[in-house]
């Protein structure tokens, strides 16, 4: 493709042209994924969440000896006081509480703008209909732990659940070696968890599922995890909710060739970053800036510390397409149907109507993808692998559920009895008719 230097070549990422004919069949391929079904981790799930659900207490207290290296004489041991979240807070550096606070209260806001409220009407034969609106009783947060530190994630995934309404809200979170992060625990208090129990995996996903004489049943499970976790959420989805089984992370960036190249390197490394799997790519008309951004890659990777990370993921997932306008790239984008999609264009306003299809969509070069994932406001639990074509991101509708209310008078019974029972009647029904018809006079 002209334009596009030989760092590219280098670093062998796909370099695609909506013009070339194999376009679509590169597409196609680049866009193919699908996780391998790991029979050995299926099989230890399973045994797992059967142990769990038959053993409860006892089962989840071994699991979390053997995974987690933490043993404790008896499962209260396993929850946390509220009074060393409120001290892990307290204890925060100055810039990080205030950092927390103040994405707390941006994440917040943004909620509450999406609480559905309850409504009915009355038909033209007094007939009242509706729907009410009721939050979730109790909902399951499953936060990584260890090294790892997302507080973020227990704001976007705690706060919505509280501006729902939530009656009560159980956060699991493993602390091998007994090693609890800060930062999480912190969030946890300021985003008003209720209770916080030092478990994880799929035990953790169990206990919570199915319940036990410590951790209670819960409605639904929201938060993300390994392979272990997403299996462990797929397997008890019935028992009760879930909110999504995530992919990879992926981040998809339309300039115009306006930008500077060290900004979008950047902005891919930041999806790239997550793991080898995620996906980065750029579309743009201009190719020389394609190159450019080819060059920034090449001369920012080298002082990135996941670098290994960000470059076997462009390699493998990523890739730059040339394509004939931004027209052309709105259509091609609709068809991915990004996780993140950044519009890093003069005029982004413009480009809105034109797109169907993504989790979050950032608009204007200085709307990093990054500020989404932490303190925008707006929820970082997005749709992957496509799935925005049918998905939302998570939010407060994800934590409350609706009940259609129906309230017939007399003269609105005898309207409808007479449609229901010759309804009814087609289809073999009887019970359902002669129902209808007892109301008629």
């Amino acid at each position: 493709m002209p334009g596009i230097s030989n760092s590219a070549d280098e670093m062998d990422i796909q370099q695609l042209s909506s013009s070339a004919p194999d376009f679509e069949q590169r597409l196609n391929a680049l866009l193919a994924f699908e996780a391998e079904a790991d029979e050995k981790l299926e099989a230890t799930v399973a045994s797992i969440l059967s142990d769990v659900r038959t053993r409860g207490d006892t089962a989840v207290l071994e699991y979390t000896a053997r995974f987690d290296r933490l043993s404790v004489s008896k499962s209260g041991d396993l929850e946390l006081p509220k009074e060393e979240l409120r001290a892990a807070f307290d204890a925060l550096p100055h810039d990080q509480r205030e950092a927390l606070e103040e994405a707390a209260v941006r994440v917040r806001e943004y909620h509450e703008k999406q609480v559905q409220a309850s409504w009915s009407y009355l038909d033209r034969d007094g007939t009242l209909l509706g729907q009410q609106v009721t939050p979730l009783d109790r909902v399951g947060l499953y936060v990584p732990g260890g090294k790892a530190a997302y507080p973020s994630s227990v704001l976007m995934n705690a706060l919505p659940a509280k501006v729902a309404g939530v009656a009560e809200l159980i956060m699991v979170v493993p602390t091998p070696d007994g090693q609890k992060n800060r930062l999480v625990l912190a969030a946890a208090h300021l985003a008003g968890v209720d209770r916080v129990f030092t478990i994880g995996g799929a035990q953790a996903v169990g206990a919570l599922a199915y319940g036990t004489k410590t951790i209670p049943k819960v409605d639904k499970i929201v938060g993300p995890g390994n392979a272990y976790v997403a299996s462990a959420k797929r397997r008890v989805f019935g028992v009760c909710g879930i909110d999504m089984i995530a992919g990879p992370s992926e981040i998809l960036v339309i300039c115009d060739g306006k930008t500077d190249p060290d900004w979008v390197a950047m902005d891919l490394f930041s999806q790239a970053e997550h793991d080898e799997l995620a996906q980065a790519i750029l579309i743009s008309p201009d190719a020389g800036f394609l190159g450019e951004v080819a060059k920034s890659v090449d001369r920012l990777l080298e002082r990135m510390p996941r670098r290994e990370i960000i470059a076997t993921a462009l390699q493998n997932r990523g890739a730059m397409i040339h394509v004939g306008s931004l027209d052309e790239a709105c259509a091609i984008s609709n068809r991915i149907a990004p996780e993140h999609l950044e519009l890093s264009v003069a005029d982004p306003d413009a480009l809105l109507p034109r797109l169907k299809h993504a989790g979050a969509i950032f608009m204007g070069r200085y709307t990093s993808e990054s500020l989404g994932d932490y303190c925008a406001g707006p929820n970082h639990v997005l749709p992957t692998s496509g799935t925005a074509r049918f998905s939302s991101p998570l939010g407060v509708y994800d934590f409350q559920k609706r009940s259609s209310l129906i309230k017939v008078s007399e003269k609105g019974a005898q309207y409808l009895g007479k449609i229901a029972s010759t309804l009814a009647f087609g289809e073999g029904l009887d019970a359902h008719a002669q129902s209808a018809l007892y109301r008629i006079k």
